[in-house]
């Protein structure tokens, strides 16, 4: 079995409800998280629900093409969307409900259709984030001031 790893990441406040992105050892330009409520604002980057449903499609869609891959099968196309349903809890607070998940591609030979179906039964339990989002994450928070 592999050890587990730790990734550092990071934020610090930008201005008022923008955060600059600290992604540890990998370098990016500019990766800000806005916040921001004002519809009318120019905004710096995705928030949060935003970013998550991204997390899940880039995971998903990576983890269906290393599938392929390992199936000597390769795509030159690939278009994924989500769609992040966010609703008030019992309690009144907003949540993220359900991220509905599409991905399309285009795969016409009889024999790769049948190497993606091979995927199509096993490739979401390779997704680390998704699993993790369905299983649910320990998340322990600690306020220093």
């Amino acid at each position: 079995m592999s050890e587990p790893k730790k990734l550092n990441v990071g934020l610090s406040l930008e201005k008022e409800m923008i955060f600059k992105c600290e992604l540890g050892e990998m370098k990016v330009k500019d990766c800000y998280i806005d916040e921001e409520h004002d519809v009318e604002a120019a905004m710096w980057g995705p928030n949060p629900s935003r970013m998550l449903g991204m997390a899940i499609l880039g995971c998903l869609s990576a983890s269906f093409i290393f599938c392929l891959k390992k199936k000597n099968l390769s795509l030159n196309d690939l278009k994924a969307n989500a769609e992040v349903s966010i609703a008030r809890n019992e309690k009144g607070f907003w949540r993220v409900k359900k991220i509905d998940v599409e991905i399309k591609m285009q795969i016409d030979e009889p024999e790769a259709r049948k190497r993606a179906d091979q995927c199509k039964k096993m490739f979401e339990q390779y997704c680390i984030v998704t699993q993790a989002v369905r299983e649910g994450i320990d998340v322990e928070v600690n306020l220093d001031y």
